[in-house]
C-alpha cells in the first residue's frame, strides 16, 4: 500500500514554470516506478512522464519533451516534475502515480494514485 500526495500546482502565465512534488509513504519507495499523469476537463487521464525506481531511466510524452523534467529523491521518498515553457494546453489536474514494476505509459496499469494538484496556464 502506497499513499501519494501531490503539491506545487498553481496559476502561471504562458511561458512560465512550476515545480510539482509528490510525497510517498512506505519504506520501499525505490522499488516503485513513479509517474506523472494529467487530466483536463472532458478528457481522459494521459501520461506525462515517468521514472524508474532507481532513477536511471526517464520517459516523457512527446508533448512535453524538452520542457518537463522528472526526478526523484529516494532518500526523501519524493518525485518531482519540473515544468518549464508552460503552454495553455498544459492546464490540467496533475496526478502522481506509483507502480511496483517497470515503467509503462498506459494509465490503467498504474496501481496507486494521489489526489492531484491543479495546474492552470493562462495565455
Amino acid at each position: 500500500q502506497v499513499q501519494l500526495v501531490e503539491s506545487g500546482g498553481g496559476l502561471v502565465q504562458a511561458g512560465g514554470s512550476l515545480r510539482l512534488s509528490c510525497a510517498a509513504s512506505g519504506r520501499t519507495f525505490s522499488s516503485y516506478a513513479m509517474g506523472w499523469f494529467r487530466q483536463a476537463p472532458g478528457k481522459e487521464r494521459e501520461f506525462v512522464a515517468a521514472i524508474s525506481g532507481s532513477g536511471g531511466s526517464t520517459y516523457y510524452a512527446d508533448s512535453v519533451k524538452g520542457r518537463f523534467t522528472i526526478s526523484r529523491d529516494n532518500a526523501k521518498n519524493t518525485v518531482s516534475l519540473q515544468m518549464s515553457s508552460l503552454k495553455p494546453e498544459d492546464t490540467a489536474v496533475y496526478y502522481c502515480a506509483a507502480r511496483l514494476a517497470v515503467v509503462v505509459r498506459a494509465t490503467h496499469l498504474w496501481d496507486y494514485w494521489g489526489q492531484g494538484t491543479q495546474v492552470t496556464v493562462s495565455s
